[in-house]
């Protein structure tokens, strides 16, 4: 049986602000009306003998990708979830266990969420082929056909034919990302391919190649999964374990290493949306050259990349720009530095800002809130709780809270009162009041709170009981 590992880890630093920590990139419909972690999953039908799909996720994200299965009507096998990032290596070597746990002989395909083909069919060819090497104790990656010199991709220099193995080809070697001239050298020699980051492989025999070549990764994999626990529809490996493996990459690890490893050239017409750059290549051109993306004017400007997410963004007279709206942020970067976004992000990390952790809309289990104004003794914020969803039973010590319903019917829980709060009604929160809010009806709820105090952290929230397993 053939067991896809969707990795989803990642925070895509290099396309903020739209890419957040707490919505990555991979939970973002960038270059279609579905995220791209749905985009993957669902490129995976029509494969044969194909499992559900394994997840690999955060546990920040654990109920986006949940939610974002159900969306599609997708039921993974598994979710598992990484206490913290540790790279590629241990994450796989994570799934392999659990896969090997089902069947001694899975297949793994080793998918990272995030990335583009737009040629499926060729897709599946590819996997067929790579199937047949890894039935035969291969460790196979997948290398695209370079169609440019491209210095943000690393390579692979494929090596022989491999007999008896139809399309897939030895490895002389890994090469890291190369300067500008050395991949122009690479694009020319024609022996060159793009390092997708896709693999396929025996369970049985990575695990092997890992116990011989990183046996700290292949323990620390095996106590984190022996030690996990259930939570929900989640599997989450064990903390400590998982913690002390060291982080390296799958290629590093094992890749760069084995003897057993191989590469399918393929043309799949593929891009892992790693930077506006990509993005821009990607979209939709106007006779201008221009990409845009909601309510966006345009008038004398060529070959702009423009995404407004809510409010209009007029663009006069530009030339080669990344313009990027969210509302709580603007990025306007050329197209040529657009890369560089990620120093950006490492700024405000440092200085203890937020507008690269969260946008103003935050994704919660049951449903979402987002931010629409603050002050020094007050913050509004929007809610939107899903039909039969329901906050946790809980309260606060340093802020009361004031709800109108705005759209649906609301059941609210105060201390040892249970009430119904209608459209265009409003119900008062006290300080220290135990209270739940729940949605009554069958359709969305929306309502507006005022919270007014001290203090409006996150962490001042006393949870008594949570359908989510939140502490």
């Amino acid at each position: 049986m053939l067991v896809p590992v969707i990795l989803s880890g990642g925070s895509g630093t290099r396309l903020w602000p739209l890419s957040r920590k707490l919505l990555p990139k991979q939970f973002l419909p960038l270059v279609s009306e579905r995220t791209m972690i749905q985009e993957t999953v669902l490129r995976l039908a029509g494969l044969p003998d194909c499992g559900a799909p394994l997840l690999i996720a955060g546990s920040e994200q654990r109920f986006l990708a949940a939610e974002q299965m159900r969306g599609i009507g997708a039921r993974p096998a598994r979710i598992l979830l990484e206490p913290v990032g540790r790279n590629t290596a241990p994450a796989i070597a994570a799934a392999a266990l659990v896969a090997l746990a089902e069947d001694p002989s899975s297949l793994l395909l080793v998918l990272p969420s995030d990335h583009e083909i737009r040629d499926v069919p060729a897709f599946h060819a590819a996997v067929g082929l790579a199937r047949t090497a890894a039935a035969a104790g291969r460790l196979v990656t997948f290398g695209m056909l370079p169609t440019s010199p491209e210095t943000g991709f690393g390579y692979i220099e494929a090596g022989e034919p491999l007999a008896g193995l139809p399309g897939a080809r030895g490895i002389e070697r890994f090469v890291e990302k190369p300067d500008a001239a050395t991949a122009q050298r690479f694009l020319d020699s024609g022996s060159f391919l793009w390092n997708s980051g896709m693999f396929l492989f025996g369970a049985a025999k990575f695990l092997e190649e890992l116990g011989t070549h990183r046996p700290a990764i292949l323990e620390a994999a095996r106590r984190a999964v022996e030690g996990a626990t259930r939570d929900l529809d989640f599997l989450r490996l064990g903390e400590a374990a998982f913690a002390a493996s060291p982080a390296e990459s799958v290629d590093t690890a094992v890749m760069e290493r084995t003897a057993a490893g191989a590469v399918v050239p393929c043309e799949l017409g593929w891009s892992d949306v790693g930077s506006f750059e990509a993005l821009w290549a990607l979209g939709a051109k106007d006779p201008q050259g221009n990409v845009a993306s909601g309510d966006v004017l345009l008038s004398g400007s060529y070959g702009c990349y423009v995404r407004a997410d809510g409010r209009m963004v007029a663009v006069l007279g530009a030339e080669d720009l990344v313009i990027v709206d969210t509302g709580d942020a603007l990025l306007v970067a050329t197209r040529e530095r657009a890369q560089e976004v990620k120093d950006v992000v490492a700024r405000l990390e440092r200085e203890k800002r937020s507008e690269h952790v969260s946008h103003p809309r935050v994704y919660r289990p049951w449903g979402y809130y987002e931010s629409v104004d603050a002050g020094s003794r007050y913050q509004v914020k929007r809610l939107m709780v899903k039909p039969g969803e329901a906050l946790s039973l809980q309260r606060h010590r340093q802020r009361a809270e004031h709800w109108v319903v705005v759209a649906g019917r609301a059941r609210v829980t105060r201390d040892a009162e249970v009430l119904t709060v209608e459209e265009n009604q409003s119900v008062f929160i006290p300080l220290g009041a135990k209270h739940r809010l729940e949605n009554a009806g069958p359709e969305d709820l929306f309502l507006i709170e005022v919270q007014s105090g001290s203090y409006f952290g996150e962490d001042d929230i006393e949870r008594f009981e949570d359908r989510y397993n939140r502490s």
